[in-house]
């Protein structure tokens, strides 16, 4: 046949004046992943414990905050700490417990200066080794914030000197200007501080305490040769100090550690739950003296350990400019000590209360969050859209994405790359019990997990049933509701 252009019949009968045109198609990363699997990211390898699964790729996700930083591929990212984010029971904290627990096989140490609900001393208890310090019930556990801790062996003995007087000072601040509501303090206070300071460690060999610290403050205010504008801003911090030594909270910081820091432990908890329920200022006034403690054991280079420092609360360790100020420079220098400091927030909105709007201490609070690298990412509310994409410069579809997810899942960027993982916080039902975290249960009503027992893999159905359109062994597969 002939059209009225010429032959060429086409299949159909039809004839056609132009070339076919077809649409190019469009779609995210996560669903062509589906329709062309070949173009599924390798994710970061095999190095390091197992978390999840990464959903995109539909393999196992392997996380190592250290292996990662010596990467030497583009993929490599140039810090070791992690920030986890992510609204209430969103699954950050058993995720959280999966990446240290599985880490310790790698020989890795965990560290958790405060442990406000209780929740990590179950742990600690479960694991062979775990040490736990427990402070205030009744114990005679003590630590001193203004430890001196390990001499470090990379640096010379003028910058040795200079960090731990900027920490100790740093802590002496802020557990005053907490105490007086924020409150800043006066030019004329902070060098009665740090006279007072300088003092003690002269009079105590280098061994200063709060209630040195104190005292000196008392001779300065009676000694009638002291400097009158001395003697007088010396009152109100020594009134202050006093909570330590007399008050609700002697006993706790204000003389010498009674207790030693275990770098042999495969995981030290500090247990600060009993003054945690004394409230919100008793709370932030512990925070800051078992952290301080907690850094000065910890930042020792020659001991050759790479340790997590798990930040429960992050934000009540920014409560002042200094304590900003210290804490920007120890995130700085976590990875020169082998330190990965996990710091965890419910929603980016806690850092507002951290210093007055715009003012230089949210800014900085701000700013620090922002710089950390690798970031988890769990369900967040719909009043954090615009925080996500300012603050942590987020793209949209991530955001949406982040309001979606299920419990366990969260989004993971690493360096430039970002995984969105399903933790599954469980391969047994001991450790599923370990990790479960309810605000509903107190500590004391868990199972101990000492007697739970464990089960072969083939042992396992009636307690992880595989879902009906498997078709694969339930121990394999674990279901969305036993997660």
């Amino acid at each position: 046949m002939r059209g009225p252009f010429g032959p060429g019949l086409i299949d159909g009968g039809y004839w056609n004046l132009a070339p076919a045109w077809v649409p190019a198609h469009q779609a995210t990363s996560q669903h062509l992943a589906g329709i062309y699997p070949f173009v599924a990211d390798a994710g970061l390898g095999h190095r390091g414990p197992i978390i999840g699964v990464d959903l995109n790729a539909d393999a196992l996700w392997h996380f190592s905050p250290w292996e990662t930083y010596v990467d030497a591929t583009e993929r490599g990212t140039f810090s070791t700490n992690i920030l986890v984010l992510g609204a209430y029971r969103a699954g950050k904290s058993a995720a959280v417990k999966t990446l240290v627990t599985r880490s310790l096989a790698f020989g890795h140490q965990a560290v958790v200066p405060s442990d406000a609900k209780g929740e990590w001393v179950i742990v600690a208890d479960a694991i062979p080794g775990g040490k736990v310090i427990t402070l205030g019930g009744g114990t005679t556990a003590r630590l001193n914030p203004l430890d001196r801790g390990p001499r470090r062996s990379d640096a010379s003995d003028e910058q040795h000197e200079q960090m731990v007087r900027q920490r100790r000072i740093a802590t002496l601040i802020t557990l005053i200007e907490l105490a007086l509501g924020g409150q800043r303090l006066t030019a004329v206070e902070h060098a009665c501080i740090h006279d007072a300071l300088q003092r003690c460690i002269t009079d105590t060999n280098d061994q200063p305490t709060l209630r040195g610290v104190y005292d000196e403050l008392g001779r300065m205010t009676a000694d009638p040769g002291t400097d009158t504008r001395l003697a007088e801003a010396a009152v109100q911090p020594r009134f202050v100090l006093r909570r330590f030594v007399e008050g609700d909270l002697s006993g706790l910081f204000e003389d010498e550690s009674t207790v030693a820091f275990d770098a042999d432990a495969p995981i030290v908890v500090v247990d600060t739950s009993e003054l945690f329920a004394r409230g919100d200022l008793v709370a932030q006034l512990t925070q800051v003296c078992t952290t301080a403690w907690i850094q000065a054991v910890v930042s020792d280079r020659s001991a050759h350990r790479t340790r997590y420092v798990i930040r429960e609360e992050g934000w009540r360790d920014m409560t002042s400019l200094a304590a900003l100020q210290m804490y920007q420079q120890w995130l700085k220098l976590s990875r020169h000590y082998g330190i990965s400091n996990i710091v965890i927030l419910h929603k980016m909105g806690d850092l507002d209360a951290v210093g007055d709007a715009d003012s230089q201490e949210r800014n900085l609070a701000y700013s620090i969050v922002g710089d950390i690298e690798n970031k988890f990412i769990f369900r967040t509310n719909h009043q954090e859209q615009t925080s996500l994409r300012a603050r942590l410069n987020m793209p949209a579809p991530h955001v949406d994405m982040a309001r979606q997810l299920r419990k366990g899942e969260f989004l993971a960027y690493v360096g430039q790359y970002a995984y969105l993982v399903d933790c599954f916080a469980t391969s047994t039902p001991w450790e599923y019990e370990l990790f479960k975290t309810d605000d509903a249960v107190r500590a004391s009503d868990h199972q101990d997990p000492a007697q739970l027992t464990v089960l072969a893999p083939d042992e396992l159905d009636e307690y992880w049933p595989a879902p009906a359109d498997t078709g694969v062994d339930g121990w394999l597969t674990p279901t969305k509701e036993y997660q």
